[in-house]
């Protein structure tokens, strides 16, 4: 008589055989996200053009400089990028850092060696000297995207101006979502008079003029990057509190919480490793979006004056140039673009995002 096979592989053998990517483990849930990502071309295509522009940006001194890349001079390497050389190691006559812009510290160099300058040869903050016309100069050869009213490289204030606004909203985004996810979870968790209180107070912080409030504190004080950042925490948290409380007052009273608080496991334990994992689907699909929001209020800040300090590489100040100088339209143009660019690019891989983690979406694959 035939015995039917009986299949003896254990979930723990099924989870070691599943594939990797990257050391991780891929589950049959995570292939059907990363497809429905993949469909979505706009966003995929968008998540790797936005990748390859900000690992471009990230290393902005390497692009764009004033200082070279290498001095080779006399039989000796030289790293000016990394480390501050007096002209007289060079065979100069002062004893500051060499300006290697000066056409005469070159030539000392060329003598004996010779130089690796960076794609372009100007920092965001260099004065751009020798130009055709009076700054703000229209775009050469030399300086792709023209120069400012200051005669500074428009092109190398994009890029470091691009590095600073993503960095901005990346950090801001992680921060903020920190401490909207534990808001949002403590109000769901426990309810009740901790839910309602905490409702009371997030619709009166909320409803506070934010923008308004930013340009007064920024006009006390002098913002830097850390504080701008920590003011605009004091209002960006609550982006994510709503979704994460809907989900933890639907999760609190399924069966596997009820047995975990009856075996006697505490709370702090089942809100972040029980509870949260479902809370973090809605989630992520926000991020993208608030990372967007974070950069537009940046950008806003600095075009009316009152973000990042006077000559940091500003996407918003850029556009207030471009608004002051309408005879150099090419300052408008350039910053628009790339403002657009990015929050485009954000969109589109929030779009693609919020596809992938969308279970209508995944049961239309599993159908197809």
């Amino acid at each position: 008589m035939a015995t039917a096979a009986v299949d003896t592989t254990s979930a723990p053998d099924i989870e070691a055989n599943a594939p990797r990517v990257l050391g991780w483990r891929v589950t049959p849930l995570t292939e059907r996200r990363l497809a429905n990502f993949r469909a979505n071309r706009r966003g995929f295509w968008s998540l790797w053009i936005f990748a390859a522009l900000f690992f471009f940006t990230l290393f902005a001194e390497f692009i764009a400089n004033d200082k070279p890349l290498l001095v080779r001079f006399d039989g000796a390497f030289y790293y000016p990028i990394f480390e501050s050389y007096p002209e007289t190691v060079f065979g100069g006559d002062f004893e500051t850092e060499a300006d290697y812009a000066d056409p005469f510290v070159i030539e000392l160099i060329e003598e004996k060696g010779w130089v690796v300058t960076p794609l372009i040869p100007y920092s965001f903050d260099t004065p751009v000297t020798d130009l055709p016309t009076p700054a703000p100069s229209r775009p050469t050869a030399r300086n792709w995207f023209g120069t400012d009213d200051q005669a500074r490289d428009v092109a190398a204030r994009l890029i470091y101006g691009f590095r600073i606004s993503v960095l901005f909203g990346f950090t801001l985004t992680l921060f903020s979502s920190i401490v909207g996810v534990i808001a949002g979870a403590v109000q769901g968790y426990f309810g009740g008079w901790t839910d309602l209180l905490f409702q009371r107070f997030i619709e009166v912080w909320s409803s506070l003029p934010t923008l308004f409030l930013l340009i007064i504190l920024a006009s006390v004080v002098q913002p830097t990057f850390w504080l701008l950042l920590s003011l605009m925490l004091l209002f960006s948290w609550m982006a994510l509190v709503g979704v994460v409380r809907a989900e933890f007052l639907r999760a609190r009273n399924f069966d596997y919480v009820r047995a975990a608080r009856a075996l006697g496991v505490g709370n702090r334990l089942i809100m972040f490793r029980h509870v949260l994992p479902n809370a973090m689907v809605a989630t992520l699909t926000f991020l993208p979006l608030i990372t967007a929001g974070s950069v537009t209020v940046l950008t806003a800040l600095d075009f009316l004056g009152f973000g990042l300090p006077p000559g940091s590489p500003s996407l918003g100040e850029m556009l207030k140039q471009g608004k002051d100088n309408l005879q150099a339209p090419w300052l408008g143009i350039a910053s628009t673009l790339v403002i657009s660019m990015m929050l485009t690019l954000m969109i589109f891989i929030g779009e693609a995002v919020r596809d992938a983690f969308d279970p209508r979406k995944q049961i239309s694959g599993d159908q197809g």
